[in-house]
């Protein structure tokens, strides 16, 4: 994709209109793209880089499949943003992740065992300002809500 046309879909992506639709539809996509593909690919992933988290239900101990965007780390780690859209509550997945850090992830067609840390203090500064440079609109989604937007690296167990 062009620079022109990351810029337009950063614009769409923080309007309010987004971040009521796109939690219905994008995830729904993915997850059909996901499975037809056997797990070589995500729609979103044409943007930003994605994983298919399975993480365990907090409430429910079932497995839970979400399509996130993450941001890939050096040395094999990658961040997940609860942005949740810039939407008010925290993304259930996070709470799933916090009760059940162990998890599983699909990664480009390979199904990954991962334990995942909520970032804090310094840790999440620097993983949230790395955030931003790779994808601006997390600030929109930031000043949207008066949570703090949970961060989370993932890393292979």
């Amino acid at each position: 994709m062009t620079a022109l046309g990351v810029r337009i879909v950063q614009k769409v992506s923080s309007t309010r209109v987004f971040a009521k639709v796109a939690p219905h539809v994008v995830p729904a996509l993915d997850r059909a793209v996901h499975r037809l593909t056997r797990g070589k690919v995500l729609i979103s992933a044409q943007l930003l880089p994605g994983v298919i988290l399975t993480a365990t239900g907090a409430k429910s101990g079932q497995p839970r499949r979400t399509p996130l965007a993450c941001m890939p780390e050096e040395g094999g780690s990658w961040i997940l943003i609860g942005s949740n859209f810039g939407r008010t509550g925290h993304p259930a997945w996070t709470g799933n992740l916090l009760v059940h850090p162990d998890a599983e992830i699909s990664w480009k067609g390979e199904d990954i065992p991962v334990t995942a840390h909520l970032l804090e203090g310094e840790e999440r500064g620097a993983a949230w300002k790395a955030a931003l440079a790779f994808w601006p609109p997390y600030a929109t989604y930031q000043a949207r809500v008066e949570r703090e937007i949970r961060l989370f690296r993932i890393v292979r167990r």
